[in-house]
């Protein structure tokens, strides 16, 4: 496992999903509500933040490796799901939205493990149907968070429609891999 200061990024992220998950455990004598939504919500955007640093950081410096490429995309997913978890549990997003998104992470991993091992990888690179998807979820997620009016804004309801825009463009987008992958699926399954 190469060390360098991308990898340590995404491991701070990952280390940050029990400080985030705490945030919203935490006794109300120690933080109030509505601090637990701000500092969910600053932890959760910090999160998206390394995430997309690192990748920069990896790229500008030349310390892009195997494992690297293999951890980002964990941590981002367990991120993601913590932060479902959490809202589906305070009754800000439908627990089936949070299972067709936690669901297409998994099975979109899995083929890709699946097609990494014959070889066939690139064929369901990522797309820019997946990228739209995870902007839409880390533009709603930590508005859902956040929850509380913000001056003329309804974080919620905001929140809600993007939370269900990025729920289709999931789908869109798993239906999208599948279809990279049939000829694959279809000649090794006979």
């Amino acid at each position: 496992m190469p060390l360098n200061i991308p990898n340590l990024l995404t491991w701070a992220r990952i280390l940050l999903i029990p400080l985030f998950v705490g945030v919203f455990y935490s006794p109300l004598d120690w933080l109030a509500p509505r601090e637990h939504n701000f500092w969910a919500t600053a932890i959760f955007i910090a999160a998206a933040v390394t995430d997309w640093f690192d990748g920069w950081l990896a790229r500008k410096l030349g310390q892009t490796s195997a494992f690297g490429a293999f951890l980002d995309p964990v941590a981002d997913k367990l991120m993601v799901a913590a932060a479902l978890l959490v809202l589906v549990q305070l009754g800000r997003v439908d627990a089936v939205i949070a299972f067709i998104i936690v669901g297409r992470e998994i099975a979109i991993s899995a083929l890709r493990e699946w097609m990494a091992k014959i070889g066939a990888a690139r064929s369901i690179a990522v797309s820019f149907i997946g990228k739209l998807k995870t902007t839409a979820q880390m533009i709603a997620i930590p508005m859902l968070l956040y929850h509380d009016q913000l001056f003329f804004l309804d974080p919620q309801k905001v929140g809600t429609w993007l939370i269900y825009c990025a729920a289709l463009l999931t789908l869109w987008s798993m239906i999208y891999y599948l279809r990279k992958a049939w000829p694959e699926i279809v000649a090794r399954s006979r």
